[in-house]
């Protein structure tokens, strides 16, 4: 065969692989509000970046007619390529190859780009869309499976690694997306469970359709297993892409610092006014979040889900921070189970990847009650309680109004290693609030006064002179400094400059043992 034949023959190959499973299933992908596993590749790398890995791989299985269709790729796409000229690892999953199912060939294409992103140190991004394991390969898709789970966990916190689902992925295969860092769902046409409707009805004899059990509505509210959701592909696209511009390459780099054209000093007015005169009234911690960050710019991780605290990253002086607060407006801002294993989470993946954290507090204590002691508040709490104390990256906290309790020593206090501890003279820092406080210290005075209510508002007014308030805490060192609100901006980023090369260690030892 001559070499103008060969080529022609190359041709031909790569021209089929590069439509999948065909014309027609592509159209059906188009119909549901989905791209082919082709065209988003093209959506989310640097034009001409991508370079493919193993298109001419095909399933080695001979059993049940398969030796019959061997179609190139065998249903998933990998390789390499750039996001704004940053090195990334790719695989995309494509439904119009034998519904995107999982072989053991499959699986080894993605372990090697896995192997290849760690080696090299850049991040991995799955977009997954396939309907499970391929049957027909019986325990080999199973051994597959648990192939890709080994290098997630290997590779966790080694390089970032994110996963967009974008149509379905059930089974076994959601324990992938799942040790990844991020998980990106889209409304409508992705969805994520571990027995579908059928199975669920048969067991549990719940009528439940795909949405309710498993749709990106339900896991970015209600399951946390998805940290954002959006309305299309596109817009999911555009939120990777700016996600990534926050983190670094891998565990031994620094995030990507941009030049800010937003003064450092910038005083903004209008915090001095942020807080309602009744201490007991909700505010929107975000109002003060995007007052302080580069041009008011925050991209909050998993919002719709425990949203007493508020996670997310932005920037101060072009250098990224992690940002953990509570928020006042969603049940005074307490800690709750929930809550509590998403700011763990978060806490430990900025901390793996060397991203400085900035914590705005202002925390009543810990929800009370039998559910959520019945929860596990106290393993669950105790989770975030860990990742502050183990975290060695830059940590300053800024104390808001309320640090009661518990959650004060929590929320990266001084005591967990917390590096720069600022409070507003708002503060109220004890053991707890006055209400508590009094009926316990002056029951007997209380229940001995003429005048019950007017002896009670006396005691609550003492007791928030004596404590509840920023300056018997900063008597011991345990708050750096009280500042101006308006200039809350500038201190964050004086401590942030002056903790660049900050080195902290944890003991030596094989892992730790977070109470999971």
């Amino acid at each position: 065969m001559t070499i103008e034949r060969k080529l022609l023959d190359l041709a031909n190959k790569r021209e089929k692989a590069l439509v999948g499973g065909g014309e027609d299933r592509i159209a059906k992908q188009h119909a549901q509000g989905k791209y082919s596993a082709r065209e988003r590749l093209e959506k989310i790398l640097d034009e001409g970046s991508f370079e493919e890995f193993d298109i001419f791989v095909t399933h080695r299985c001979t059993d049940f007619g398969m030796d019959k269709s061997q179609p190139l790729t065998d249903g998933v796409i990998t390789g390499y390529g750039t996001i704004n000229g940053r090195l990334v690892f790719v695989f995309s999953q494509d439904f119009t190859i034998f519904g995107g199912s999982l072989s053991k060939a499959y699986a080894e294409k993605i372990c090697k780009i896995m192997d290849m992103a760690a080696r090299v140190g850049a991040p991995v991004i799955g977009l997954n869309d396939s309907g499970g394991a391929r049957i027909q390969e019986g325990v080999d898709a199973l051994a597959g499976y648990a192939d890709i789970f080994l290098k997630n966990v290997l590779y966790s916190g080694v390089v970032p690694q994110i996963s967009l689902i974008l149509g379905p992925c059930a089974g076994g295969a959601v324990y992938s997306p799942a040790i990844t860092d991020f998980v990106m769902m889209v409304q409508n046409s992705s969805y994520m469970f571990l027995t579908g409707p059928k199975v669920v009805k048969q067991v549990t004899r719940e009528d439940v359709s795909i949405e309710q059990l498993g749709g990106a509505a339900i896991h970015s509210g209600q399951s946390g297993v998805a940290h954002l959701q959006f309305e299309n592909e596109d817009m999911a696209f555009d939120a990777l892409k700016q996600l990534l511009s926050f983190l670094p390459q891998n565990n031994t780099e620094m995030p990507p610092v941009l030049e800010s054209t937003d003064p450092i000093d910038r005083a903004d007015e209008s915090l001095n006014l942020i807080l309602p005169e009744n201490p007991n009234k909700p505010y929107d911690i975000k109002d003060i979040i995007q007052r302080v960050v580069d041009q008011g710019e925050f991209f909050e991780i998993h919002p719709d889900f425990a949203s007493n605290l508020v996670v997310g990253f932005a920037r101060f002086n072009g250098r990224p921070a992690g940002i953990v607060a509570n928020q006042p407006k969603v049940l005074a801002g307490v800690l709750d189970n929930n809550a509590s294993i998403k700011g763990a989470r978060f806490v430990r993946f900025c901390d793996a990847f060397n991203i400085p954290l900035v914590t705005f507090e202002d925390v009543p204590g810990f929800m009370p009650g039998t559910k959520q002691e019945y929860g596990g508040i106290i393993r669950n709490g105790a989770k975030l309680l860990f990742a502050f104390a183990e975290a060695t990256v830059p940590k300053v906290t800024i104390i808001i109004r309320k640090a009661y309790g518990g959650a004060y020593c929590v929320m990266s206090s001084k005591h967990l290693r917390g590096d720069v501890n600022l409070a507003w003279p708002t503060a109220e820092i004890a053991v707890m609030g006055p209400d508590g406080a009094v009926e316990i210290i002056y029951r007997k005075e209380i229940d001995t006064a003429a005048d019950k209510p007017a002896k009670t508002a006396e005691l609550k007014e003492k007791y928030s002179d004596l404590f509840a308030n920023p300056y018997n805490a900063a008597r011991k060192g345990y708050i750096d400094d009280v500042i101006d609100p308006t200039e809350t901006r500038f201190r964050i980023i004086k401590a942030m400059t002056m903790l660049t090369n900050k080195r902290d260690v944890n003991p030596p030892k094989k892992h730790s043992n977070i109470p999971l």
